[in-house]
């Protein structure tokens, strides 16, 4: 008699239903059989907000697909309020219903509980980090101002945090997410780098050295800060303490070198330098030595590295194409690299937390604004309506 797949699902179950809940993940690889690799997961709740935003976070994910019965997904979601900020998880699968994994899980509020459950989930079938709880800032264009505004990734908290009328660029989270660096002409009238306090809105200048201050960029520990200083006459890469102190120059040449982004060891810089006559990407110790180029072999414009967060192997960054801009990819054990979008112009990645995804900046037309990006599948969602305003130069921390 051949065994359906539920029934399948129930044996495979059963047989780890004696082990300590989750101890270890499901192997999941053997399951799929359709709808190109992806988790079919089935949501429900007593309060229909919690299943909507569950289902809203699941389908942000490329390697997951939410059914709309039970019978037709490999798992079934619960996601139950337990309080003002926590709610109660529970996972499980097979006919009969067996349940695996049963959690209390809290949140800042509940809204953050919900996504932090559904980040459990992820870890727990596709043995990868969820990002769904993370939080993006951004520079956002309205009535013809930009300011530094952060959001969740289903832009429903969003909360300006300047207001200074002032050309802002460059965002970038410190990684216990509690303040930011940002390129800005408050003030001075200059390209300054000031950190902000999230909470207080307080800034603090970083580097207000004469000159061009960009590209400030926290290490993966926070004690040190990566930037491009032209202070010198051209700009070069520096590292500080991080607080901008105890300035250390890494590169001395020539050519314009910008746009620094640490590896996941925070023991080397990935940089955009014109050294060859157009932007190609280079690396360079933190501690400074030697550079080499790095070969990605996919365009004479190579620029805004992103650097792995999971895999130091991976690089992505911004290519010139067929009079546009697209995201590209670069792979070191491949010794290659592979465009990722099509279409219209787009740039500036930044990673998510599973090292599988990427927010970056798509312009069409007069619409500027932000996506996903699932690097496997190559899925494109946006995370806001055009109507929102114009989004770009987005940084994700977890």
């Amino acid at each position: 008699m051949r065994l359906n797949l539920h029934s399948l699902l129930f044996i495979f179950l059963s047989s780890v239903a004696s082990q300590s809940v989750f101890a270890d993940p499901i192997e999941l690889e053997t399951l799929i059989r359709n709808d190109e690799g992806k988790l079919a997961i089935a949501v429900g709740s007593s309060d229909p907000n919690i299943s909507n935003l569950a289902r809203r976070a699941f389908s942000l994910h490329g390697g997951i697909v939410v059914a709309e019965e039970a019978v037709d997904a490999l798992f079934l979601v619960k996601i139950e309020p337990a309080g003002d900020s926590s709610v109660l998880l529970t996972l499980g699968s097979g006919q009969p219903y067996t349940e695996q994994l049963r959690r209390t899980v809290s949140g800042r509020d509940l809204q953050n509980a919900v996504l932090r459950a559904c980040d459990i989930v992820v870890k727990a079938t596709l043995q990868s980090e969820g990002f769904f709880a993370g939080r993006l800032a951004f520079v956002c264009k309205q009535n013809g101002f930009s300011e530094l505004y952060t959001s969740d990734l289903l832009f429903t908290r969003i909360s300006p945090l300047t207001a200074d009328r002032a050309l802002i660029a460059g965002p970038k989270w410190s990684p216990d997410g509690r303040s930011l660096l940002f390129t800005s002409y408050f003030k001075s009238g200059f390209p300054d780098i000031y950190r902000i306090d999230v909470d207080s809105r307080r800034k603090t200048p970083i580097a207000t050295f004469k000159g061009l201050n960009s590209g400030g960029t926290f290490s993966p520990d926070g004690r040190q800060i990566a930037m491009s200083l032209s202070g010198t006459g051209n700009s070069e890469i520096y590292v500080s303490d991080s607080r901008g102190k105890n300035v250390r120059r890494l590169t001395t040449n020539k050519s314009l070198e910008t746009s620094p982004s640490w590896s996941p060891d925070g023991r080397h810089l990935v940089y955009t330098s014109d050294a060859p006559g157009k932007p190609q990407l280079y690396e360079i110790s933190s501690l400074g030595g030697p550079t080499r180029r790095i070969p990605t072999n996919i365009s004479s414009y190579c620029s805004e590295p992103a650097w792995n967060p999971v895999d130091e192997n991976l690089i992505a960054f911004t290519v010139a194409v067929h009079g546009g801009f697209q995201i590209a990819l670069y792979d070191a054990k491949k010794g290659s690299s592979e465009i990722l979008t099509r279409g219209p112009s787009s740039l500036e990645p930044t990673w998510l937390r599973d090292g599988r995804h990427l927010v970056f900046t798509q312009r069409k037309g007069s619409i500027i604004r932000l996506m996903l990006l699932d690097t496997k599948t190559k899925e494109v969602r946006a995370l806001h309506a055009p109507s929102f305003g114009e989004a770009s130069m987005a940084t994700y921390v977890y």
